[in-house]
């Protein structure tokens, strides 16, 4: 089997993803560079509980000709090497449904990043990519419009988020400031709708409550 210390690696952290809802079910997958030609892909529609190394695909990364694998690749490998080929930087990218930055994609708008450790992992701000559907070059074409250098987390419209760092640790690292970033988000848009009303939204109350009683989990894989 080629690269597989990569491929394990992949293996890990998908588990680590799945554990922590950072990935939801089959949902969510990740490219891991492993030289300039080659990238590790999670497998499409796989368990990440039982997802082996030798699932992980082997993608040549200018093409995505797949060099070795048991499965088919993930549809979102488009995706992901639109960010490898343009971030040359970038070791990773990860394309996850955590569900606070999920639940920003349905707002509408880029969220601007103020604190300065989420700023160095994340960019100035979150880039809202615009609506296409989940696996098409559509998609991975409006996500290669909107890369900057400098910005590592995007949001997906109604699908979801994406991060890449110059290693897959700092990836991780990026998705874990991004949920923190849109829970902060969403807690300030509740809490401001609440205080402005005579009689409290007890649905609104309640999903305020559930977000205060679930903490950002980080990610150690």
């Amino acid at each position: 089997m080629k690269f597989q210390a990569e491929r394990q690696r992949v293996v890990e952290v998908s588990r680590a993803l799945a554990d922590r809802g950072y990935f939801a079910a089959t949902g969510g997958n990740l490219a891991l560079r492993i030289d300039a030609e080659h990238i590790a892909v999670t497998p499409s529609a796989t368990d990440y509980q039982v997802m082996e190394a030798a699932d992980v695909c082997v993608l040549r990364l200018a093409d995505l000709a797949k060099v070795d694998g048991e499965r088919k690749p993930s549809v979102e490998s488009g995706m992901h090497a639109q960010i490898l080929r343009a971030r040359r930087d970038c070791q990773a990218s990860v394309h996850t449904h955590q569900p606070a930055a999920s639940a920003c994609t349905l707002l509408g708008h880029a969220l601007t990043v103020d604190e300065p450790e989420h700023r160095r992992l994340l960019g100035p701000e979150v880039p809202l990519v615009g609506y296409a559907p989940s696996g098409t070059s559509w998609l991975s074409g409006k996500l290669a419009r909107a890369l900057r250098p400098d910005i590592n987390a995007y949001l997906l419209r109604t699908h979801g988020a994406i991060c890449c760092g110059t290693s897959l640790d700092a990836t991780l690292l990026a998705l874990v400031a991004l949920e923190s970033l849109a829970l902060n988000q969403l807690r300030t848009r509740i809490a401001s709708r609440l205080a402005g009303q005579r009689t409290p939204d007890g649905a609104l109350q309640r999903l305020l409550d559930t977000i205060e009683a679930h903490p950002v989990q980080d990610v150690i894989a």
